[in-house]
């Protein structure tokens, strides 16, 4: 056996050897890992912002390798005199090609898939507008960009670059330049004008004497909604928030007389197909009340009123058998974050028909209570009842005239 082969198998037998020491203790420090160290929650790795960073870092890496790689090859094949080996004007082209068919199937996938996920059809008649609106725009600028997308990415992959072309040189055409200026000022003149007009409908009410909406006036404070209803004189009376105390948590002003009839309600209970107006008033910061299937959304701000009109088209049952879901319910919320219990700030609305909203306003308890009576002297009539019209009010003003001016400073 000659030397040089000696050498080449005892390496190989110390190779092996450390190789068999190497796996041995390898694994023998596995087991002791596994036995001493306490089980760590991979999950909670996941959640870590640094993890998700080293993703991205090592996949720019990853991205810079293959460049790199790909450049010496290029620099190789160039030096040896042979010719390019890829032709990246082909392979940007395709590119673009596979860009605007993901794209086109990615559009597809957002209508089908989130489409399917956006509110249901309006209940509310000024809703239906909004949504015929919205409907337009959208279709409108889908055509425009499925359009525009297809000759970009169309015009990149037909037209990219080759040896055997050369270029048109077309720097201007000033009928080109008038078609995609007018028309899209038009376009855009005309949506801005249906805006405007929606907008007009929904907040410019004509002053009509026989229109006369149930009046609900809402009171946002954190984290809860107080609602009063208008007794039988159809008005809610007024606040004045230097009245606020414990039992006159709203601030109400007894001194107006609308204001002794007025009702309580834990919920929203209104007629279908009647107008409704929310008088919307904070106490501390701004919230904003929304309520989604009707397409209304409103700041409350501290120091002011704010006003909504809307008519419901929809009673709760109705749409409880449309959504196939008998627990449906209509609720408003405040859709403004305004502190830790931002989240609780929901209530029910019921949209049920005039005979039961009749009904159930008739059984609501006046926010004038007993207590109220005896804080601010105010007489307590033997049989209370639940809405007092404007001629009781009167003549209980006038037994209490020393209270109303007491009120008043």
């Amino acid at each position: 056996m000659s030397i040089k082969k000696f050498i080449k198998i005892k390496a190989a037998v110390v190779l092996a050897v450390l190789f068999t020491l190497f796996s041995s203790v390898e694994a023998f420090a596995q087991d002791a890992a596994v036995t001493a160290a306490p089980k760590v929650d991979m999950g909670e790795v996941y959640k870590s912002v640094i993890y998700y960073i080293l993703i991205f870092f090592s996949l720019c890496l990853f991205i810079a390798i293959i460049g790199k790689s790909i450049r010496v090859y290029e620099l190789s094949r160039e030096a040896q005199g042979k010719p390019v080996g890829i032709n990246w004007n082909r392979i940007n082209g395709m590119l673009f090609a596979l860009a605007l068919v993901f794209g086109l199937y990615g559009l597809y996938w957002e209508y089908t898939v989130h489409g399917a996920q956006i509110l249901p059809a309006a209940s509310s008649i000024h809703g239906k507008r909004i949504d015929d609106m919205f409907d337009f725009t959208m279709v409108l600028t889908t055509i425009v960009l499925v359009i525009t997308h297809i000759l970009l990415f169309g015009f990149s992959f037909i037209y990219r670059y080759s040896d055997k072309r050369r270029a048109y040189y077309y720097p201007h055409n000033n009928t080109v330049e008038k078609i995609w200026t007018i028309i899209p000022a038009l376009v855009l003149t005309g949506m801005v004008l249906m805006g405007f007009l929606t907008w007009r409908s929904i907040f410019n009410k004509p002053d009509d004497p026989n229109h006369k909406p149930l009046q609900i006036e809402i009171t946002s404070e954190q984290f809860k909604w107080d609602l009063r209803y208008p007794g039988a004189d159809g008005i809610v009376g007024k606040k004045n928030f230097k009245l606020t105390t414990a039992s006159n948590g709203l601030g109400i002003d007894f001194s107006d007389l609308k204001s002794r009839d007025d009702l309580l309600a834990d919920e929203m209970v209104i007629p279908v197909n009647k107008p409704v107006k929310l008088l919307l008033r904070s106490k501390d910061v701004i919230h904003s009340f929304y309520m989604p299937q009707f397409r209304v959304q409103l700041n409350t701000v501290p120091g002011m009123t704010t006003v909504f009109e809307f008519t419901p088209t929809e009673t709760t049952a109705e749409m409880q058998q449309k959504m196939n879901d008998p627990n449906f319910k209509f609720l408003f919320y405040c859709n403004k974050i305004c502190g830790s219990g931002h989240y609780n700030m929901q209530k029910v609305v019921r949209v049920v028909s005039e005979k039961e909203y009749q009904e159930w306003v008739a059984k609501q308890p006046t926010y004038l209570n007993d207590d109220l009576r005896k804080d601010f002297n105010l007489p307590i009539p033997i049989s209370a009842p639940k809405a007092v019209s404007d001629t009781a009010a009167k003549d209980s003003s006038k037994v209490n005239t020393s209270a109303m001016a007491m009120i008043k400073k």
